[in-house]
């Protein structure tokens, strides 16, 4: 049985919390490039499970982050936000020549967004949580959610022209602020409460748990009344990101920071050190994803067409080189070569 340990200044919970968030994205991310294409049951029930979970988990921990950078009594972090965000909407967009559904430029108008409101009591951060997702769903009767679109090659048609950018960035992007911006507040509410407490983390493991079991309920017992033709109101798919989506990927990212945070209360985190290093990593390792793991696929004949266990294959490969890459690296520098670029640009 696991001994319990006090806990440290950092709370490497949240490192790993990133190292699963970004491993589950190259899961999905692989399996759209890699083509989806049904495959072994098992490997699609996984996908699925995984898909808009892992990059809500991850919008989530960017909240606390900017959270825990803007604690009161910090001063000058407006100026080095920005420009951080700058740098992120400017790869953001060089990533979004290769890979449509990146998610950095999204990022960097979060963290503007959420410069608004880093002062704002909890109870607005939680209330404009909540109403994000029905603000959606009526944007749904006023404009076309398919402008842009051809969902049969998810190819979107005017990405850098207007309006064509401002109606993705918004409402019908890969990860539109409307209602993407949901997951943020969330984690900037997440910063103020004391994650090293082990009731707080067992609090956000219940409520997690809770969340997830109420979505899945929800879409499970609604969708079979509605019939096939209405499923996209009760699905758990991020496109679109209905209400119950929100509440799914809200619960599996309470879930896995609750979780991750207990975990390194115990002796594992001795045997997890290799994750926590590489999810120290995860901007230069999202990059890497796109121009080094979608380019090795594309060279070995592997975009398109192919089924959702060789999707996941490839995953792991991937994720397998990003651990070693990510622990070597880190025996002689301290930061991610991406993640140094940044600071020196944006302080």
């Amino acid at each position: 049985m696991s001994t319990v340990l006090p806990p440290k200044t950092r709370l490497e919970g949240l490192d790993f919390a990133r190292f699963l968030a970004f491993a589950g994205m190259v899961l999905v991310n692989f399996h759209i490039v890699m083509g989806d294409e049904s495959g072994a049951a098992w490997a699609d029930a996984f996908l699925l499970i995984v898909e808009g979970k892992a990059a809500a988990t991850f919008v989530m921990l960017a909240g606390i982050g900017l959270g825990f950078a803007t604690k009161p009594g910090r001063k000058n972090y407006i100026p080095v936000i920005l420009r951080r965000a700058a740098f992120l909407f400017a790869i953001g967009l060089l990533n979004a020549l290769i890979f449509p559904a990146d998610i950095l430029h999204y990022y960097a108008v979060y963290f503007v967004i959420a410069l608004l409101f880093v002062r704002s009591s909890t109870q607005v951060l939680i209330g404009a949580a909540v109403a994000l997702p029905f603000i959606f769903v009526a944007m749904l009767f006023i404009f076309n959610y398919d402008a842009g679109w051809d969902w049969s090659t998810l190819t979107y048609s005017g990405f850098f022209e207007y309006p064509g950018f401002v109606r993705n960035l918004f409402f019908n992007g890969w990860h539109p602020v409307i209602p993407w911006m949901s997951f943020f507040f969330v984690g900037l509410a997440l910063s103020r409460l004391d994650l090293g407490s082990a009731k707080i983390q067992t609090k956000l493991l219940g409520a997690g748990t809770a969340a997830l079991i109420l979505a899945y309920a929800y879409s499970g017992l609604i969708g079979p009344m509605l019939g096939e033709e209405m499923n996209d109101l009760v699905s758990l798919l991020p496109v679109p990101p209905m209400p119950q989506y929100i509440l799914a990927g809200t619960g599996a990212g309470l879930f896995v920071i609750g979780g991750c945070l207990l975990i390194f209360r115990t002796e594992l985190l001795k045997k997890l050190q290799p994750l926590v290093l590489t999810g120290r990593q995860t901007l230069t390792l999202y990059i890497l994803h796109i121009f080094v793991g979608m380019g090795a696929l594309e060279a070995f004949g592997l975009i398109g067409g192919q089924p959702s266990e060789n999707a996941i294959g490839a995953s792991f490969i991937f994720i397998g080189f990003a651990i070693i890459y990510a622990w070597g690296w880190q025996l002689i520098f301290k930061t991610g070569p991406i993640e140094w670029l940044m600071r020196r640009l944006a302080g």
